[in-house]
């Protein structure tokens, strides 16, 4: 009877598990489907983080901890499943309405989620404190104040992540580390060190420690104290307390590690599940001890900000989604049980393919923190994703094979051909294939490194010896280098041939740069603030050296070593130009996209083509706005595709239009690989916090009021600030003059200038600076107005608002066969307009506009036809700038 009733809260404990583990599940493959197509995803690095987060580790966290807490407790929790599912739900739905605020930029609804997920964790964490008040006491039932502890922790995390959503400068890093600490160290740390105090020894089938639960309890103190520590130093602005606050959890962290180590010496980990939890463990504490470090020497709390960020990526894959997968493969299998051979079945499935999936998350994880060719990266970034994806999948197989179907009566004892004497030799298989798909992925990341490096040895070191066959004379001459104001301070040194060079590179600038040398040498890409030692070796030839960020070598940041009395060729960095194709921003020294251009030919089908239709100024007096820099590859003129660099994807970016007195709040999230700013010319307010450059991955916020009215220009601020408008990077705002009429039809046409690059790649730095444009065009595509012309009736008034983004060139803003009656420019009318005389004759030809320069024109067709307008420099009209008003009757 005991045993039937046993069966059946087996099966009932196996379905429940099934369902609400589908949730994390679902979180699983969302998280996915956005690391895949994250180019095409606005702000997809914070959707990644948080789907896995936010989503799959926090819905985990609530159902296995609640399990956890009534196996040691032995006394289920209040509410039992009904409330259980209640909070799940709940989970979801807030979670689910905080990705979507800030994806949409509303922060009232990002507010809404974060609340509804305060509440859930806060009636977690009583419930599990209750359960712990009314539970007789057992040996092991404290670990639950662990859950209790990281519950707590969640709850603050999430109101700092909301403050951060609404900061900037050093109020923002100081949000960021806090942020950072309280989630990832405090919700998720806790919970899995509580977790791994009874699930390792389990894992490995071996006792708890002696001496764990004292390990244990004094390590929570640790814990718990750091991060109060670090909330401190971050309220305070004091970075010594707050590395301090982490070294303290550190502490922590090796207290509590010891009885698993102990554990697993008993018995080494050997199955994917306990390796997986093992290895996120190596990957906690070296982030840990990282993060110390880190905050110990940063000379600043934005420097620190840049730092930790690093961090993010071993912390959310390397531990969070490891211990997850790591976890839930020996979990999964157990909970749904199905008797032993059935649950030997289970495990097997879940242990497919371990070792490579091992090597190739970890493996493939350092490979993409490692400084290197961004190809590596990217490849070894696809591996680690495959291998990640392929645990879920075999997960769905384990259920799958779990509720199969099985014939009444006992399982048959399922053993090796040969009997017993048959087992060593299917053990040394099994030992040879694991070793097999060790190798297999090795294999695998070694090819990815070296088709890394085929593509840009320079990056690793690969280049013309710097020696150049001189006798090493035994003299080390060091340097200091500053990167400075888009200049290395000095650009230039001289040493004597045979000398052992050693140059100390600082990066004083706001911008990330680095310094690479045609000898293969260089520094890595250096934050603000951040110094290295580039030991370049014993000299015997001129170097060239140069920053490889795009466009920065155009900027003038070039080095060059001459040295004396060697085999010096003479050159300088500025000679060295047309060899060094691997550098992003020498686009000029391979075939231009230019040769490709037909401006008779049609549009693609994926075309940045833009409707040019000017919507009405919203009524709200605050306009809140999230734009997320993006890097697209699309077409841009018939023939020629380009990598832009865009404001929300689009270039140019979107228009914003309000009224006088109207406030904008306009969020910029960095989601490119390089650093990027914005500057609003329609606001008034010193640049210095708002305008700055901010790294990949960072946000700022940037709030103006509109005090006057017209078309004014925004772009991207940073340097060689050139390059970055004529890669896409700039867009307008439209600020109503009081009483502006109202009108039949509104047009707003943005003209730029395009300097192509090779097919694939970004602007010509090069052609940017002898200003000779491949084309001209109106919203981004050249002529895209002459198949998909603007339209009018006959006897409508029409206004056209244009702004010349440049970056270079002037307009001269014509509709050929029609005449402007109204003229408004930089903020005034001059012609027309609300006050001009009812006999007034005069009229206009030409909007002349330099660039940054904008107003609109207003006109009324006399007769149905085909009205072309152009910019009336001839030259650049044949270029692309050009269009077609349609009028009809």
């Amino acid at each position: 009877m005991h045993r039937a009733v046993g069966r059946r809260g087996g099966r009932v404990r196996s379905r429940w598990h099934l369902r609400v583990n589908a949730i994390v599940l679902g979180w699983l493959v969302a998280g996915a489907a956005v690391a895949i197509g994250h180019r095409g995803v606005p702000d997809a690095r914070w959707l990644m983080v948080h789907l896995l987060l936010l989503g799959a580790v926090s819905a985990a966290i609530l159902i296995w901890s609640a399990h956890f807490a009534e196996a040691v407790r032995r006394r289920p929790l209040r509410g039992g499943h009904r409330d259980q599912a209640i909070r799940l739900a709940a989970h979801t739905v807030g979670a689910v309405t905080t990705i979507v605020g800030m994806s949409t930029g509303r922060s009232t609804v990002v507010v809404i989620g974060s609340v509804l997920v305060a509440l859930v964790v806060g009636w977690h964490a009583v419930v599990l404190w209750d359960q712990g008040r009314r539970a007789l006491a057992s040996s092991l039932g404290w670990t639950t104040s662990y859950f209790v502890a990281a519950a707590l922790t969640l709850p603050v995390g999430i109101a700092l992540g909301v403050l951060l959503a609404r900061s900037d400068g050093s109020a923002h890093a100081r949000l960021y580390v806090a942020h950072l600490a309280t989630m990832l160290l405090g919700w998720i740390g806790l919970t899995v060190m509580g977790t791994l105090v009874t699930l390792w020894p389990t894992m490995l089938r071996v006792r708890v420690e002696p001496g764990a639960e004292r390990a244990a309890r004094q390590g929570l103190v640790a814990l718990g104290s750091g991060l109060a520590v670090v909330v401190t130093g971050a309220a305070t602005g004091m970075l010594g307390l707050a590395a301090a606050g982490v070294g303290l959890y550190a502490s922590g962290l090796a207290r509590t590690a010891a009885p698993l180590v102990g554990e697993a010496r008993r018995r080494a980990p050997s199955s994917f599940a306990t390796w997986s939890v093992a290895a996120a463990w190596v990957w906690l504490c070296g982030s840990v001890l990282s993060w110390t470090v880190m905050l110990a020497t940063a000379a600043s709390w934005p420097a620190a900000e840049v730092r930790v960020g690093a961090l993010l990526a071993p912390l959310a894959v390397g531990f969070a989604a490891q211990v997850l997968l790591g976890s839930l493969s020996y979990l999964v299998p157990m909970i749904l049980g199905g008797g032993p051979a059935v649950v030997r079945a289970t495990n097997a499935i879940a242990d497919r393919g371990g070792p490579a999936r091992l090597v190739l998350v970890n493996g493939g994880l350092a490979l993409c923190l490692l400084p290197g060719p961004s190809l590596l990266r990217v490849g070894a970034s696809m591996l680690v994703l495959g291998a990640l994806i392929w645990t879920p999948v075999l997960l769905v197989r384990v259920a799958v094979v779990s509720r199969r179907p099985r014939p009444a009566g006992p399982m048959p004892v399922v053993g090796p051909p040969g009997g017993p004497a048959a087992v060593p030799a299917e053990q040394v298989g099994r030992r040879r294939g694991r070793r097999g798909q060790s190798i297999a992925a090795g294999a695998a990341l070694a090819l990815v490194v070296v088709a890394g490096i085929a593509a840009d040895p320079a990056s690793v070191g690969l280049g013309a010896a710097a020696a150049d066959g001189v006798q090493p004379s035994g003299t080390v001459v060091e340097i200091a280098v500053e990167a400075r104001d888009m200049r290395f301070v000095p650009s230039s040194v001289q040493v004597q041939a045979g000398d052992e060079l050693v140059l100390v590179v600082t990066n004083t600038d706001a911008s990330v740069h680095d310094l690479v040398l045609d000898s293969g040498g260089g520094s890595g890409r250096l934050a603000p603030h951040a110094t290295t030692r580039v030991e370049v070796g014993v000299v015997g030839r001129d170097l060239a050296g140069w920053c490889s960020i795009a466009g920065h070598r155009q900027m003038g940041m070039v080095f060059d070593v001459v040295v004396l009395g060697g085999s010096a060729d003479g050159s300088t960095a500025s000679e060295h130009d047309a060899g060094h194709a691997g550098d992003a921003g020498d686009a000029a020294s391979a075939d231009s996209a230019g040769d490709d251009l037909d401006l008779q030919a049609e549009p693609g089908p994926d075309a940045a083509l833009r409707d040019a239709v000017l919507a009405p100024a919203a009524e709200p007096t605050v306009h809140r706005e999230r734009l997320v820099v993006e890097e697209v590859e699309t077409e841009v003129a018939p023939g020629v595709r380009q990598t832009i660099w865009t404001f929300g994807g689009t270039a140019p970016g979107p228009v914003l239009r309000g009224r006088v007195g109207d406030m904008f709040e306009i969020t910029l999230v960095n989601d490119g690989s390089i650093g990027h700013s914005i500057d609003f010319h329609a606001g008034a307010l010193a640049p210095d916090g708002p305008m700055r450059t901010i790294e990949p991955g960072e946000e700022l916020t940037y709030r103006f009021t509109a005090t006057r009215s017209g078309i004014w220009m925004y772009h991207c601020a940073t340097m060689p600030m050139s390059l970055h408008i004529a890669n896409g990077m700039f867009g307008a705002v439209i600020i109503d003059p009081p009483d502006l009429p109202a009108v039949d039809r509104e047009y707003v046409l943005v003209q730029s200038e395009q300097y192509f690059g090779p097919q694939g790649d970004i602007a010509d730095p090069a052609l940017i600076a002898a200003e000779s444009p491949d084309a001209v065009a109106f919203n981004g595509y050249p002529n895209q107005y002459d198949r998909r012309p603007l339209t009018a009736r006959v006897g409508e008034r029409v206004r056209i608002w244009v702004l010349d983004a440049g970056p270079n060139r002037s307009s001269a803003f014509h509709v050929v066969g029609g005449q402007f009656d109204t003229v408004f420019l930089e903020g005034a009318y001059q012609l027309g307009g609300p006050r001009a005389g009812a006999g007034e004759t005069g009229g206009a030809q030409v909007l002349g506009l330099q660039p940054a320069q904008g107003g609109f024109v207003e006109l009324v067709m006399p007769e149905a036809g085909h009205y072309p307008f152009v910019s009336h420099r001839m030259v650049d009209a044949e270029r692309g700038a050009h269009g077609i008003l349609a009028v009809t009757d």
